[in-house]
C-alpha cells in the first residue's frame, strides 16, 4: 500500500489492531504460532534495550515497560517484548493486561514492514508490522536505542527503506535465490506503490497488467459481473485508501494473495525433493479443495421465525405528497418521532432526500419553519465561505512551512480522484464534483482541526454530496455526520474499539454458539467487521442501496446503534457457513470481504429490528454508554454551535 497514504491513521490503526485483541490474537497468525520463547533458549541475543514501553491507552502515564530483545537462531532472527513483573506505571493496568501485549519470539520472517517514528515531542517508537497485516502496539524508546535497533536488524536481515517514505523499512527474510528473485520483482508492492496517475484504471500506466490480475481477481464479486463501469472505475484503485484503514485486516483478496501467500507461504519449510509452487499456484489449488463441512450448533433463536413476530415488513419510499403531511402550514415536522419510523420502515424517495437528509442529520432542527431553516442556510454558507477563505488564503511560501496542511492536502487530492468515480456526478477529468468534494474536505479539517481529515471520511462524504449539490449544505450535513460518526477515526480508536467490544456482547446475547466458535477461533476481536463498521458498510451494497440503509440508520430507530444489529443479522444468516466450514481468521475475512455485492438489505434490516427488539433492555446494557454514534439527531440544531468537543 501507499506508505504516504498512512500518514495520519497508520499508527493509529495499527494500535487499534494489537491493543484490542493484544498479541494474542496476532500470535496467532504469524510464525510466533510456531515458535515459543522455549524454542529460543539457545538463541544468541544480538540486541536488548531496556525501558521500552508500550501504551493501551493515549495517556502518557499509562505505560507498561519491559525489555526488547533480538535474539539470532541459526539464519533466523526473533523479536521478544516482555513487560517487567509488577512494574506497571498506572496501578489499572493489570499483570492481566501486561501479559495481553507481550511479544514471543516472532520471526523477521513474519515480518513486513517497520515504521519509525520521531515525534517533535516526546519518545521516539516502532510500529512492526506483521505480513499478515496485524501489527504490534507502538514501543515506545523511553531511553532511546531506536538507531542501533535498526542498525542490528541490518546485519541479520535484508531490510529495504520503502521509495515513498523514508521512516518505513520492508523487512525481508529470504534464504535461497527463489526468494531473492521474488524480492526483487516487489511483488507484494506492485499494485500498493503505485502513483496515483498509474494506480487510477482510467489512465493508462505501466501498471496495466496488475490492473488486470487484481481485476480478475476480483470478478466474483456480483456487483461487478453486473457493472463493467463500476468494475474499472473502482477496482483496483479504491481499494487502497479503504485497506489503509483496515490493513490488520487485510479483507481485499489481493492484500491477501500477496502478503501472506508470497511471504509466509513462500517461506514454509519444504522437502529437498518438493517442488516449490508459486503464490498463483497455491491459491488455484486451495481453491479446487473443498472445505470439509461439520455440524453446526442450531441458532437458538430461529432468526427466520424471530424475524416474522419481531421485525415488520419493509414500505415504499416516502414520497412527497406523504412528506408534506408530516409538517405544518409555517414548515415545522409535527411528530419527528413518526417521521423518523416512516422513514425506517421504507426510506425516502431519491428527489426528497435533499429535503429529508438535514433533518435526519440534524442539520435543520425539526420544530424550524422554512423561514427559519432559509435564514440559517444563508448564514452558514457565509459561515463555511469564512472557513474555507483560511486555507484558500495560504500562501505557497507559507505552505512551505505548513506540514500538516501539506499532508493533509495531498491525502484529499489523492483520496477524492478514486471515490465512487464509476457515477456519473463524479466521472471524467476535471470534475467539478470531484472538486468541490476536496475542498470540503479540506475545508473541515480546519473546521476541526484536531480531527483533520482520515481515510475513509470521503466516501461519507461522497453520498451527502452527491444528493445536496449545494456545497455549503453538504459542508454542513457532513460536519453533523461527523459529530456522530467522528469517533471512528479517533486517533486512539477508542470509537471504534467500543463499537467492536459492543459488537461481540451482543453476539454473545443473541447467538452464543457463534460467540463460542469466534472465541475458539481467536476471531473475538472481530476486525473482520472493521470496514462495516468505519464506513457504514457504504462498500457492502450499491451505491443506491447505501443510501437507503444509510437514511434508515439516521432515523435511530428502534436504535441508535442499530448498525451494530446489521453486523449481527449479516453474521448470523451465514453462521452455517462460517462454522460448517470451520473458518479460521484469515479464511473468515476473506470470506466477509466477498459478501459485497451480495447481501440483501431488506431480509437484514428486518432481521436487525428483529433482534434489536428481541434483545431488549439486555441488548442496550451490552453497549458501553458513549459508543458512537451517540448524538441523537433531535439533539442537534442549526442555530446552535455545539461547543461542546464530541470527538
Amino acid at each position: 500500500m501507499h506508505e504516504t497514504d498512512i500518514h495520519d491513521l497508520s499508527d493509529d490503526a495499527d494500535y487499534a489492531a494489537a491493543s484490542q485483541q493484544g498479541s494474542s490474537s496476532i500470535n496467532r497468525s504469524d510464525s510466533s504460532k510456531r515458535s515459543s520463547s522455549s524454542d529460543l533458549e539457545d538463541a544468541e541475543i544480538v540486541y536488548m534495550k531496556d525501558n521500552v514501553a508500550i501504551h493501551p491507552t493515549q495517556s502518557a502515564i499509562e505505560g507498561i515497560g519491559g525489555r526488547l530483545k533480538l535474539l539470532k537462531q541459526g539464519s533466523s532472527l526473533f523479536m521478544t517484548w516482555i513487560p517487567y513483573k509488577g512494574q506497571s506505571s498506572n496501578a489499572r493496568l493489570s499483570a492481566r493486561d501486561a501479559n495481553l501485549y507481550t511479544i514471543r519470539a516472532v520471526s523477521f520472517s513474519g515480518i513486513h514492514s517497520i515504521r519509525r517514528h520521531t515525534p517533535t515531542i516526546g519518545w521516539q517508537y516502532v510500529i512492526v508490522v506483521l505480513s499478515t497485516g496485524l501489527a504490534y502496539p507502538p514501543l515506545y524508546f523511553y531511553s532511546g536505542g531506536v538507531r542501533e535497533f535498526f542498525a542490528t536488524i541490518k546485519q541479520h536481515v535484508l531490510i529495504v527503506r520503502s521509495s515513498e517514505n523514508a521512516n518505513v523499512f520492508l523487512v525481508n527474510n529470504f534464504q535461497d535465490p527463489l526468494q531473492r528473485t521474488l524480492s526483487s520483482l516487489e511483488l507484494p508492492r506492485s499494485l500498493a506503490n503505485r502513483t496515483p496517475s498509474s494506480s487510477f484504471p482510467d489512465s493508462p500506466s505501466e501498471g496495466n497488467s496488475d490492473n488486470k490480475h487484481t481485476s480478475e481477481d476480483e470478478s466474483s464479486d456480483s456487483i461487478q459481473q453486473n457493472n463493467k463501469q463500476r468494475q474499472k472505475s473502482q477496482d483496483p484503485a479504491r481499494d487502497i485508501s479503504i485497506q489503509v484503514l483496515e490493513k490488520f485486516s487485510l479483507v481485499t483478496r489481493f492484500a491477501r494473495e500477496t502478503t501472506s501467500q508470497l511471504f509466509r507461504e513462500s517461506l514454509d519449510a519444504h522437502g529437498p525433493n518438493e517442488k516449490r509452487r508459486t503464490n498463483w499456484e497455491t491459491s488455484a489449488n486451495d481453491v479446487e479443495i473443498a472445505p470439509k463441512k461439520v455440524p453446526v450448533p442450531s441458532d437458538p433463536l430461529e432468526l427466520d421465525k424471530l424475524s416474522k413476530v419481531w421485525g415488520q415488513p419493509r414500505q415504499h419510499p416516502l414520497e412527497h405528497q406523504e412528506w408534506s403531511i408530516f409538517m405544518d402550514s409555517e414548515g415545522r415536522i409535527v411528530d419527528p418521532d413518526a417521521l423518523r419510523k416512516r422513514v425506517f420502515y421504507g426510506g425516502v424517495e431519491d428527489s426528497l432526500r435533499k429535503e429529508v437528509w438535514p433533518f435526519l442529520l440534524g442539520y435543520y432542527s425539526y420544530d424550524s419553519t422554512y423561514a427559519e431553516r432559509e435564514y440559517a442556510v444563508s448564514a452558514k454558507k457565509s459561515e463555511y465561505e469564512t472557513i474555507k477563505n483560511q486555507w484558500q488564503s495560504i500562501s505557497v511560501e507559507q505552505a512551505k512551512r505548513f506540514t500538516k496542511f501539506r499532508e493533509r492536502n495531498v491525502l484529499i487530492e489523492k483520496d477524492v480522484v478514486r471515490t465512487d468515480r464509476s457515477l456519473s456526478f463524479y466521472e471524467g477529468d476535471d470534475n467539478p464534483d470531484v472538486r468541490r468534494m476536496h475542498d470540503i474536505l479540506l475545508t473541515y479539517s480546519f473546521y476541526n482541526f484536531d480531527l483533520g481529515y482520515c481515510q475513509g471520511m470521503s466516501d461519507l462524504l461522497s453520498p451527502i454530496l452527491y444528493i445536496m449539490k449545494d456545497e455549503s449544505e453538504a459542508f454542513w450535513c457532513f460536519v453533523y455526520l461527523l459529530e456522530r460518526l467522528g469517533p471512528n477515526f479517533n486517533r486512539d480508536q477508542s470509537g471504534m474499539h467500543s463499537q467492536l467490544f459492543a459488537l461481540s456482547k451482543l453476539v454473545e446475547l443473541l447467538d452464543s454458539p457463534l460467540h463460542d466458535y469466534f472465541k475458539q477461533n481467536d476471531c473475538l476481536n472481530f476486525f473482520f467487521c472493521f470496514r462495516w463498521i468505519l464506513i457504514q458498510f457504504k462498500r457492502e451494497f450499491q451505491y443506491e442501496t447505501t443510501l437507503r440503509l444509510w437514511e434508515v440508520l439516521w432515523t435511530h430507530y428502534p436504535s441508535e446503534h442499530l448498525h451494530l444489529y446489521v453486523c449481527v443479522a449479516i453474521l448470523k444468516r451465514h453462521r452455517a457457513k462460517i462454522m460448517g466450514e470451520q473458518m479460521d481468521f484469515d479464511t473468515l475475512l476473506k470470506f466477509i470481504n466477498e459478501l459485497s455485492g451480495q447481501i440483501d438489505l431488506d431480509p437484514v434490516l428486518r432481521d436487525a429490528e428483529a433482534l434489536c427488539v428481541y434483545a431488549g433492555e439486555n441488548g442496550v446494557a451490552s453497549i458501553p454508554p458513549g459508543t458512537p454514534p451517540s448524538l441523537s439527531s433531535q439533539d442537534a440544531s442549526i442555530y446552535q454551535q455545539q461547543d461542546d468537543e464530541v470527538l
